[in-house]
């Protein structure tokens, strides 16, 4: 295995051991979204997905694309971010 895919399994962990982590990246999916979204879709409280939106961008799994904004920030996958989802949704037709 290359660095890169040990890279990818190591994040797909960090992502799947978090129920949180995991329902959140497969809310955001290929779209952009805002926290509250997030929220509705995936059944966490807001309050929750705060915490999980900063974890998954220190890992680099999510980025915010207006940083500035107070309010309606909007997140989407990273590349990376969608090599896990998809790697999730491998390991789930297994």
């Amino acid at each position: 295995m290359s660095r890169e895919e040990d890279e990818l399994l190591k994040l797909t962990s960090y992502v799947q051991i978090s129920k949180y982590r995991e329902k959140t990246v497969k809310s955001i999916g290929e779209n952009v979204k805002i926290p509250t979204n997030i929220a509705k879709d995936s059944g966490i409280r807001t309050n929750h997905i705060s915490k999980v939106l900063s974890e998954l961008k220190g890992k680099e799994i999510v980025e915010c694309i207006n940083e500035e904004a107070r309010k309606g920030r909007l997140y989407r996958l990273t590349n990376t971010g969608k090599e896990v989802l998809n790697s999730i949704k491998e390991n789930e037709e297994m």
